[in-house]
């Protein structure tokens, strides 16, 4: 290539490759160092100052202080990083270069694909959270910073794996890399000690290790300079060229590699496109089918209290064993256009207005539709590129059902607990499955002497362990991956220190997905047991951390888990598929029931076993998993297949590549599109109102087994509450179809949500909705010896300009009494102990008035004034308060959605009024500024009231019940 340019005299300058990263090093360096430089001497005192302390016991800034906060060091920071750019994406590209020449074909073009693509999206979340600062936005700023990270580490790993063995600049590397990684705990320790514990002095140790990171990162890359002495980049003009020579040139330019491409792109044919779209559109519907099977079952345990006999459906996924007879498996094969079509009667069963038989349609149509892809597996075995194709789809179809539920806030729209009224669009969803199903019936499928292959290699594995591996495997992504959110509801942590919520977590969950299965395509690694401790080490950090920490390790077991789907599928189906397929669906149901039994214990037998033990049924699936890696031999993926089977494996792959491109695009697409617009203000600011109300809402299933977000969203907004608590709201778990009600509630009606304890602290889940910012929340988990565990959130809201303090709180069952007592003991303490004006929200079983013990623990342990004495008529539901003055008291019909009314105050937030109390004072001194003096409705403000159309037979059945009106106060 350089022969040619100098025989034609064309060279106009000449570079050396050394210069690139040596201009990236010095304007990244001083970028930062300047910044810092000229920070200290003019805003020392600003950049040290922090929300927990300032000078003397904060005494060196953060990166982010001294970078994004004054002038001019922000501005000079900026320019800096923006030169950087230019060098820094040269760098990724020269580096893809290298790969492709020093590496041996084999995989190396699709590995060095991988890391310029992993590697300029890491350019681009740098400059994301440096040219959106904290100040700025600090949503924003922080999924920049974490993607940033999350990138890293396949830079990191992949630059070393594929560097040039120079054991100079490897030595450094690794240096620089143990650097990097090893600041990253005690940096994340300190921000914790900072963040959450509010320690002194915690924030400039923070700093200290923060600043590393920089200096490691440039110097990871700076060690590219040793790499590229002996590259040279020239400006050439190629115009005084002959055609022929240019064509060589140009070839020689691409390592030969524009052929190659030129070839794979003209695979993409619009007939087998569309073909790829109806296969991934299938494996949508199979997931979305699979999905709400036990969503549907809950809902009969949920209102029986108890085990119904529908839990019996959950196994009707073991017909597909009926695949282990000859003749049905072949009659499935050659007619699986037809069997997918049937399979949609699982769509269709949202006409049938009996939960019962609605049931037992979906259950149908998901044996119909494991009967069909288990044949489609098993018919392929023998057929490497098709074979791949199958797993492909069904991976895809995963990814499409993650992003669809984004965007309809993580419900399917074509779920049968959806229709028209609540946002379902179940018919579109069938028409297109039943154009799918017939582009399967019409296209031609190749028989099995068209394309014949030869495998290179005797397959040892064992059936047993190829089926437990595929079981524990589906368990994986059914309970972890059927929701872009559930990852970050599992990390979930009290404010500030929550992790990502949905919207940016979705994103990043999707994009950390389709890494993972673009890594799928190198099968040692899926196998490796390395990459299986990794994973787990994920894992374990996702389930025993809070907060970003939590969700970074919940991203990395992301990427681990879905390069798994294809080897563990292939192996799967080079099996007898009656037992195999058995075996691997007995796996998944024990596992899902071990699953739903570490929070249902208290309602099933045997449950004290698996009571509270995630961790439990988190290690079983692991080592199901790793058994089945351990069993998948990796070189059963290699075929000596005919030309035309080759290029259809290489077109497979090509199309799986445009496919996550697109689903990564549309998943930020919905994500743009739900970031929120403006902030929540409260709806009578004019006479510092605070509306608060309590509601149990039984999961987010209607009466009628339908979704009920779109109607609780209606009453909610029509009384106008500022805050509320809604109880048995955890639905990230498979038996609530892994949904998220707190995503549609609080974006619809503009209001901040703490989604209270996660999905790993086994309870039913307590929710608050607020008009007022949230300043900070504690998750608590109740004392609950014997019962079923009781959770609540303590949030600090900013009301008014005025600390203002809510619990929302769900204790346990009549039957518990000593479980009743601790908790309810538990929440007196917290609520006495505050210093703020306080308003109770919260479930506590038991009769009002004095004399009851539960009720005066609650009531006089916590110095609240109950919200009405005389309201006799409640047992489960109750308002508290105490430092604000009570306007108002009302009892709503719960219009079909639950079996449980909505409970509403409404209190000012007066300067005359007494906002703290005096912790020496006695409960008779307390109770004596108790005051009840009913009004009537016409003395009170129009704003102050509630509103109309609740009166009477009132709007969606909901209306003013027990006492027929509400209650106001003088």
């Amino acid at each position: 290539m350089v022969n040619l340019a100098e025989k034609k005299g064309a060279v106009l300058s000449r570079i050396p490759g050394r210069a690139i990263p040596l201009a990236h090093t010095v304007f990244g360096v001083s970028a930062f160092l300047l910044a810092l430089i000229i920070g200290c001497y003019g805003h020392y005192y600003k950049i040290v100052q922090n929300g927990v302390a300032g000078y003397p016991d904060e005494w060196f800034p953060s990166v982010s202080a001294t970078t994004g906060d004054w002038y001019p060091e922000r501005n000079i920071c900026q320019i800096l990083i923006a030169l950087t750019a230019g060098p820094r994406l040269v760098l990724c590209y020269l580096w893809y270069l290298l790969i492709v020449r020093n590496v041996p074909p084999q995989g190396s073009l699709r590995f060095a694909k991988f890391l310029l693509t992993n590697d300029i999206i890491r350019t681009v979340a740098c400059g994301g959270w440096v040219f959106v600062t904290s100040t700025d936005d600090h949503d924003i700023h922080d999924v920049a910073m974490m993607i940033y990270l999350f990138c890293t580490v396949p830079h990191v790993i992949g630059t070393i794996k594929s560097a040039p063995q120079n054991r100079r600049a490897q030595k450094y590397r690794r240096i620089f890399a143990y650097t990097f990684f090893g600041a990253l705990v005690p940096m994340i320790y300190y921000f914790i000690q900072h963040n959450v514990h509010r320690v002194p002095g915690a924030y400039t140790k923070y700093a200290f290790f923060e600043w590393s990171l920089i200096i490691s990162d440039l110097a990871f890359d700076a060690v590219c300079m040793i790499d590229f002495q002996t590259f040279e980049l020239r400006v050439v003009d190629v115009g005084m060229s002959d055609k022929d020579e240019f064509a060589t040139y140009n070839e020689l330019r691409t390592f030969g590699g524009g052929s190659k491409s030129s070839s794979v792109f003209n695979q993409v044919r619009p007939r087998e496109a569309l073909s790829y779209v109806a296969d991934v559109y299938l494996g949508f519907i199979f997931w979305s089918m699979l999905t709400s099977l036990p969503l549907m079952i809950w809902y009969f345990p949920l209102w029986n209290m108890g085990l119904s006999g529908y839990e019996a459906f959950l196994f009707c996924n073991v017909t597909v064993a009926f695949l282990g007879i000859g003749a049905l498996r072949r009659l499935v094969e050659r007619n699986k256009g037809q069997l997918h079509l049937l399979s949609l009667v699982g769509v269709l069963s949202y006409k049938i207005l009996d939960p019962a038989y609605r049931l037992m349609a979906v259950a149908m149509g998901v044996s119909i539709s494991l009967l069909t892809w288990g044949a489609t597996f098993f018919g392929q075995r023998h057929q490497h590129g098709r074979a791949e194709r199958g797993a492909l789809s069904l991976a895809l179809g995963l990814i499409l059902h993650n992003v669809v539920k984004q965007g309809w806030w993580a419900n399917n729209p074509i779920w049968p607990i959806m229709h028209a009224e609540n946002g379902g669009q179940n018919m579109i969803g069938l028409l297109l499955g039943i154009l799918a199903s017939a582009q399967i019936m019409t296209r031609k499928e190749p028989h099995l002497n068209e394309a014949k292959s030869i495998e290179s290699s005797k397959v040892s594995e064992h059936w047993v362990q190829a089926a437990i591996g595929a079981g524990g495997y589906l368990f994986c992504m059914h309970s972890m991956y059927t929701d872009s959110s559930t990852i970050g509801r599992w990390a979930l942590g009290g404010y500030p220190n929550t992790g990502p919520f949905p919207v940016a977590g979705g994103l990043m969950v999707v994009i950390a997905m389709a890494i993972g299965l673009a890594l799928s395509a190198e099968r040692s690694l899926a196998t490796s047991i390395k990459w299986w401790a990794v994973g787990s080490l994920g894992l374990t950090v996702l389930h025993v951390h809070e907060g970003n920490f939590s969700f970074a390790g919940g991203l990395v077991f992301t990427v681990y888990a879905l390069s798994l789907f294809p080897t563990l599928i292939r192996s799967l189906s080079r099996h007898p598929p009656g037992r195999t397929f058995l075996v691997a669906m007995m796996t998944y149901n024990v596992l899902a029931l071990a699953h739903v039994w570490v929070v249902a214990y208290a309602f099933v037998p045997g449950g004290e076993i698996m009571r509270e033990h995630t961790d439990y049924v988190l290690i079983a699936m692991q080592l199901c998993i790793l058994l089945g890696i351990r069993n998948a031999n990796p070189s059963a993926g290699s075929f000596l297949v005919e030309t035309r089977t080759r290029t259809a494996f290489v077109a497979t792959r090509l199309y799986a590549r445009l496919a996550l491109m697109g689903l990564v695009a549309l998943s930020l697409l919905v994500c743009l599109n739900r970031v929120p617009r403006s902030a929540p203000q409260p709806y009578h600011p004019e006479h510092k109102l605070i509306t608060a109300g309590i509601w149990t809402i039984h999961f987010a299933i209607d009466n009628d087994m339908w979704n009920s977000e779109r109607r609780m969203r209606d009453a909610i907004r029509d009384l106008e509450l500022d805050v509320i608590g809604l109880l048995e709201s955890d639905l990230q778990r498979m038996i609530m179809g892994n949904r998220d009600l707190t995503q549609f509630l609080a974006e619809d009606l503009n209001m901040y949500a703490d989604y209270g304890p996660g999905p790993t602290k086994h309870t039913w889940g307590c929710t608050m909705l607020s008009k007022f910012p949230i300043k900070r929340s504690t998750h608590h988990l109740l004392p609950s010896p014997k019962g079923e565990l009781a959770c609540a959130i303590h949030a600090t809201l900013d009301v008014y300009g005025k600390e203002v303090d809510v619990i929302v709180s769900h204790n346990g069952q009549e039957e518990d009494l000593l479980d009743r007592r601790l908790q309810t003991t538990e929440l007196g303490r917290i609520m006495r102990e505050s210093n703020n004006p306080f308003l109770f929200l919260g479930y506590v079983v038991t009769r009002p008035g004095a004399g009851e013990e539960i009720y005066e623990l609650l009531m006089n342990g916590g110095h609240i004034h109950d919200v009405e004495v005389s309201d006799w008529d409640r047992w489960c539901e109750y308002l508290g308060f105490r430092g604000v003055k009570r306007t108002g008291y009302a009892r709503i019909s719960h219009g079909g959605i639950t079996d449980t009314e909505i409970q509403v105050g409404k209190y000012q937030l007066l300067e005359n009024h007494p906002t703290s109390w005096d912790k020496t004072q006695s409960i008779e001194e307390f109770r004596k500024e108790e005051k009840y003096e009913q009004i009537p409705e016409e003395q009170v403000p129009k704003g102050m009231r509630f509103p109309s159309i609740f009166y009477g037979q009132g709007i969606r059945n909901h209306r003013f019940h027990v006492f027929d009106r509400p209650y106001y106060y003088a």
